[in-house]
Formats: structure tokens, sequence, C-alpha cells
């Protein structure tokens, strides 16, 4: 018998550590193969939550928020990137890559959240792969109607959602209620409403994780 397993991700889009995350994650749960019953629910986190429609080019934002120099952004990049290459996740910074605002796509994942079967997870690694590894526009309405039709998705009840209010104050919310749990930076991976994972983990260390967690709720069972 499988036992039950529901993870809570905080993260953003823009967020290049939750790539890395959630590529690590699933690497990991893989490993575990049937014996779990994962089911992953992903929850809003705005890195850009001024940012105006568009946007702002990566390096000078980066410098500027942070106080880095171009060559500390590059150094950065660089080890995200091959970071992201041990865990197959293709990250391509470019001089003219930008920061969006992802408060659309928060809203379209929130939406997905409520459809059958995967579609958020799948939709998600769509933002994903396409922000960083095509340098795509995830506040573009255009763009996010072809992916969620890519994953499945219903291309015009995607549109009508991005193109009402729907959904705003469900995320606004859903933001509040994590910043009050405590998570101030992402990603962040909540295990069965018990244990807390921050940052980036490689594949090995969220496998511990998981087998302790499966662990004590076998022994609470």
């Amino acid at each position: 018998m499988s036992q039950s397993l529901v993870i809570d991700f905080v993260s953003d889009v823009v967020c290049p550590w939750c790539a890395i995350g959630l590529a690590s994650l699933e690497r990991a749960l893989e490993a575990l193969g049937d014996d779990v019953d994962v089911s992953i629910r992903f929850h809003p986190f705005e890195l850009t939550p001024g940012m105006g429609s568009e946007g702002e080019y990566v390096g000078p934002y980066l410098s500027k928020k942070y106080g880095l120099s171009a060559a500390q952004v590059a150094d950065n990049q660089a080890q995200i990137t091959a970071r992201g290459a041990e865990v197959g996740f293709v990250f391509d910074f470019r001089d003219d890559s930008k920061k969006y605002n992802t408060f659309k796509a928060h809203r379209l994942l929130h939406w997905a959240g409520l459809q059958a079967g995967d579609a958020q997870l799948a939709l998600k690694k769509a933002l994903l792969l396409a922000y960083f590894s095509h340098n795509q526009n995830p506040d573009d309405i255009e763009l996010l109607c072809d992916l969620a039709q890519q994953v499945g998705l219903d291309a015009e009840a995607a549109r009508s959602v991005l193109e009402s209010n729907q959904y705003a104050e469900d995320v606004l919310d859903a933001e509040q209620y994590w910043q009050q749990q405590g998570i101030s930076s992402v990603p962040a991976m909540i295990f069965n409403s018990s244990y807390l994972v921050s940052g980036g983990q490689p594949e090995a260390a969220l496998t511990r994780v998981i087998q302790e967690v499966l662990r004590r709720s076998e022994a609470v069972d």
C-alpha cells in the first residue's frame, strides 16, 4: 500500500532556484517509485510584484537590488546554469534577458490547480521552461494561452481568466497566507504540512527528507 505525500510548493516562475528545486524534487520522487502517492500543490510568491509590463533587464535589475557587480551577476548565473544542468534543466541567460511581472501567471496557475489531473504541475513546468530556457515573457497573455493549450488545458478558458481579474483575490490571499507562515524566500517546500525545506536543494537531500517524513507518518499511523 502506497503512502500519501502532499507537497505544498511555494514559488515564482522567474525564480531560478525554484526551477532547480522542482527538477530536483521530481528526481527524488522518481527514485521512490510507486511506493508514494504524491500530490504537489503550487502556491504563489511574487519576486517582482511592482514590475511594469515591459519588464527590466536581469543584469541591471539584480545589480541594483542586491548591490552586485556585473561580474558577480555573471558568476551567479554561471553557477545556476551548472546546477540546472545537473538536474536536467536548461538555463539560457542572455544580455537581453528580463525580469517580468508574474501575477497573471499565478492567476493562471491557480485556475489550473482547479482542473483535473496534473494540469497545474504541467503548466508550472511549461512556464519555467518558457521563461528560463526560451527567454519568453510570462506576463504575455498570448504566451500564457499557448502554454495552457500545450499542456492540455482549454486555451479559450485560459484567455477568459487572463482577460478578466478572475482569481486575483485568491492569489493575493494565498501570498499573504504563506508570508504569515514565515515564508520570505523561495522555493519553499512543505511536506505533509509539517516539514519545511527551503532553497534549491539537491536530489539526495530531498530524498532523505521525504523518507524521514514518510517514516514519521507511518509511525503515527
